[in-house]
């Protein structure tokens, strides 16, 4: 199927130009983590290629192996960007912002960036639900001012 240029431009022309809002700052560092977290998973099974490891070690759970904890985040982050697309897909369409959005956006990310840190180092896991928790609430706290 051939998309014809000509139809694409007209509607791209119709398209508001919507300027970089917090929660669509908030998206792209969240997906740049992810590959900034993807990289490093790589990197470590590279690393574990080259000194004669076994593919086969890449599931093998075991929350000592920072391998299948790079996995687990990188498959947590894949879990929650829809979530979080989803409410900036919200406020977007709705033109909605203000203070109180970029404050829960900021909160979020950091929340979401810190449990992933906390993840990756295998650190006590209640910090990692704590992480979860306020993530969870900011995205509530997001919905609930998209859809008001």
């Amino acid at each position: 199927m051939q998309v014809d240029q000509a139809a694409s431009l007209a509607i791209a022309k119709n398209l508001p130009d919507l300027p970089m809002t917090a929660p669509l700052w908030g998206l792209v560092v969240f997906i740049l983590w992810t590959i900034a977290v993807v990289v490093f998973l790589l990197v470590v099974r590279i690393r574990h290629l080259a000194a004669g490891g076994s593919p086969k070690d890449f599931a093998a759970i075991d929350d000592t192996n920072l391998m299948w904890r790079l996995f687990r985040v990188q498959a947590n982050l894949i879990e929650n960007l829809p979530l979080y697309l989803g409410v900036v897909f919200l406020l977007t369409v709705r033109g909605i912002s203000g203070g109180a959005i970029d404050l829960l956006i900021v909160v979020y990310i950091i929340f979401r960036i810190l449990h992933s840190i906390v993840h990756i180092l295998g650190t006590d896991p209640r910090l990692r639900v704590f992480s979860l928790a306020i993530q969870f609430s900011c995205l509530v706290g997001l919905i609930s001012l998209a859809i008001t």
